[in-house]
């Protein structure tokens, strides 16, 4: 108490400096919990605040950002063929990763927290705790190499026109890590499809091109290395003869499911546990598996959702393999779990309970509809094989009515017995 009493005596004057007391009251309520309980009457409050429940989709992400920082660095030294065990030269690969993704976490909560701060000083409104969940999965849907002015301004986008426009936190009709990830395909396409842009490190991915390091690795952490004796960063790398930095999702589209397993030493193995180019925090399915449970147990995540859209991705694909007329319509249906951003879109995107359906049956079918449209995407569209993003964006925009309809019917069925 004597904290808060503390906090309170320092609370600037709203009237005379709104744009300071829009900032203490977003640091007061991201450090305090609300005290609001039941005293009387019939309502009951419990003790899930909107604060706490952002807080526990970011320690659910925790485990795909910790494996996501390692791939950045595994993949980059598979590249020149060097350290080919998963754990060999550890250091190197965990803080390559680190300084990779450092500079995305930033830029993007940087930029989105920014406009959250302006818009609720504008409006006069209290700072909302929505962006640090959207600021925690942009890093983990982006590729390494990503030009940061390139991620700002998608972050710009996404928040202005798809948050800030239709009311802020809570009001907005598209998910918006979604958002800022199409902004970039549509708008920077070669920034984030392709072979080139799964592999950090270097300009191209030419065979014989050079590692590009900067002053953090030759500088600041071959100095630290040194200190421990341990491994140090070489600036004499170049890539190998013969790689290639596709990921399995665009080898099966080039060629198909026996291609995929052909190009892993482990073959499915390696797709299932995530050490293979990929977005940075979608590749290891246990970890993204273990974080919605976490989101199921904690009731932060729909279960109904995550379902569905398994049934709906299983049953799509059966069908497909059914049909069979090309090399994408064979792959067997269990592997699209492990292809792409599958699991990682079930989990943690289409779940977004501000975006999702909101009634249990309506869960089902919003869950469903995002698993077929994604499969019927993936499959039948080659120039997009990733259908997630897409496919979850389109059931955003009609998750509205599916609630309608399902309420509706409920109103009738109720109407029909009076």
């Amino acid at each position: 108490m004597g904290l808060i009493r503390f906090f309170k005596k320092i609370e600037p004057d709203k009237a005379k400096h709104p744009f300071m007391h829009t900032l203490y009251d977003g640091f007061f309520s991201f450090v305090f919990v609300p005290n609001h309980t039941t005293s009387n009457g019939v309502h009951i409050r419990d003790g899930m605040d909107l604060k706490r429940l952002m807080t526990f989709v970011v320690i659910a992400l925790i485990p795909a950002y910790l494996f996501g920082m390692y791939n950045i660095g595994h993949q980059h030294f598979q590249a020149m063929e060097l350290y080919p065990g998963f754990w060999e030269a550890a250091n190197l690969k965990f803080f390559y990763g680190l300084i990779k993704i450092l500079p995305i976490f930033i830029v993007g909560n940087v930029v989105g927290l920014g406009l959250e701060f302006y818009y609720a000083y504008k409006r006069g409104h209290n700072i909302e705790e929505g962006f640090l969940v959207t600021g925690a999965l942009i890093p983990l849907i982006m590729p390494p190499d990503i030009p940061l002015w390139i991620l700002a301004m998608a972050v710009v986008f996404a928040v202005i026109i798809g948050k800030e426009a239709f009311g802020g936190t809570g009001m907005n009709i598209w998910n918006i890590a979604l958002l800022t990830r199409m902004f970039v395909f549509f708008a920077y396409p070669t920034s984030i499809a392709g072979d080139t842009v799964w592999v950090s490190g270097f300009v191209t991915l030419k065979a014989g091109a050079a590692v590009d390091y900067s002053w953090w690795h030759t500088g600041l952490m071959n100095t630290i290395f040194d200190w421990f004796g341990w491994l140090k960063y070489e600036t004499s790398g170049v890539i190998a003869d013969g790689f290639s930095g596709a990921t399995p999702l665009s080898i099966a589209v080039e060629s198909g499911w026996d291609a995929v397993v052909a190009r892993y030493p482990n073959g499915t193995s390696d797709l299932f546990f995530g050490t293979i180019p990929g977005s940075i925090g979608e590749t290891s399915k246990p970890l993204i598996i273990l974080g919605g449970l976490f989101l199921i147990l904690t009731r932060v995540a729909s279960w109904r959702i995550m379902l569905g859209a398994i049934l709906g991705t299983a049953i799509t694909g059966i069908i497909m393999n059914l049909w069979g007329a090309t090399p994408m319509m064979e792959i067997p249906w269990y592997y699209h779990f492990t292809l792409g951003s599958a699991l990682f879109a079930i989990v943690f995107m289409a779940t977004d309970p501000v975006t999702a359906a909101s009634t249990p049956k309506g869960k089902w079918i919003y869950g469903a509809l995002i698993g077929f449209v994604a499969i019927v995407v993936r499959v039948l569209n080659p120039a997009y094989p990733e259908g997630w993003m897409l496919a979850i964006i389109f059931m955003n925009t009609f998750a509205p009515l599916i609630d309608h309809y399902i309420i509706q019917n409920h109103i009738n069925k109720r109407l029909k017995r009076a």
